[in-house]
């Protein structure tokens, strides 16, 4: 389904950019990608669910990824993420949406989305009337996020050609070598995770000034994160892949604990990766999980945590 764009500007002033599918007087989904990726990550079950089931998509590029705005000075912190996905779910929740949106949140976008509804607990309506976490728990495998970091620190130097990034995705992604040198690695969809410098060279669409201060941010929020999880109250989903090595059994089970409410499905066959690797399970699987609530009241969605 064609999107429409829209800018929002963060409290900082830095614009944030925006693509909606469907008809904004229907339900609301906010999709939030994961760290390094843009807005694109969502495309197929974005369209998926506003043309064949009639919601109202937004998926945005996070600051310093795809064509949202980067921060001049490189200061970048885990607050200005969560403001921003709040900025976000109030846009999605205004006028004539019928009820507050439901999170979709990939890895970082995940980890947003808890601190963002836990943090508005005791004040201001909470920004979510549901949450759905894509293979992210509030702790989570130090070796899997380190290969995460290993690739996004490799080629600082960028790439010659659309053919080299494809090569370092093959490599990166073995398990989908075939298609990361056809579907993946089309130059019109790959083009749109690389950006072009004046010195010739193709480079990653993420500021790479994020790796150092968001990723050991992020470690030091894991106390944080348990807490904020305790306080969740809305349907909750989390949907992890069989064979990441990002989240657990343990870490799966933790968080489980601490959100009691919450249902779990595992796909089979897929990585940390899940939306990429089996796209059709993904919206599945969610599909499932947000009809039930598609017409539930929009005054009882409004005053839940």
């Amino acid at each position: 389904m064609p999107a429409s764009s829209v800018n929002l500007r963060a409290r900082d002033g830095l614009r944030l950019t925006v693509e909606a599918r469907g008809d904004s007087h229907a339900p609301a989904l906010v999709f939030a990608h994961g760290f390094g990726q843009t807005r694109h990550a969502w495309d197929a079950s974005a369209s998926e669910l506003a043309a064949a089931d009639g919601w109202y998509c937004l998926t945005a590029d996070a600051r310093g990824h795809g064509d949202s705005g980067w921060r001049v000075d490189g200061d970048y912190d885990f607050t200005q993420f969560v403001d921003d996905l709040v900025l976000l779910a109030r846009h999605a929740a205004q006028p004539p949406a019928p009820a507050l949106p439901i999170l979709i949140g990939a890895s970082m976008g995940g980890l947003l989305g808890l601190i963002a509804q836990a943090g508005h607990a005791t004040s201001e309506p909470a920004p979510f009337r549901a949450l759905i976490l894509v293979d992210i728990t509030p702790r989570w495998e130090s070796a899997g996020v380190e290969r995460i970091l290993t690739f996004m620190r490799a080629h600082p130097q960028g790439f010659a050609t659309v053919d080299e990034a494809a090569d370092a995705i093959a490599h990166y992604l073995p398990h989908r070598t075939q298609r990361s040198r056809t579907e993946l690695g089309r130059p019109d969809r790959l083009r749109r995770m690389l950006v072009a410098h004046p010195d010739g060279r193709l480079r990653w669409h993420w500021d790479p000034r994020l790796l150092d201060r968001i990723a050991a941010d992020s470690e030091r929020q894991q106390t944080h994160l348990l807490d904020a999880a305790r306080r969740i109250r809305v349907p909750t989903l989390l949907v992890s892949g069989e064979s990441s090595d990002i989240v657990s059994d343990s870490t799966i089970e933790e968080f489980l604990h601490c959100v009691p409410h919450a249902e779990h499905v595992r796909v089979a066959r897929a990585t940390h990766m899940i939306v990429g690797d089996r796209n059709d399970a993904f919206t599945t699987a969610v599909r499932q999980f947000i009809q039930p609530l598609r017409d539930s009241g929009a005054s009882a969605s409004r005053s839940t945590t």
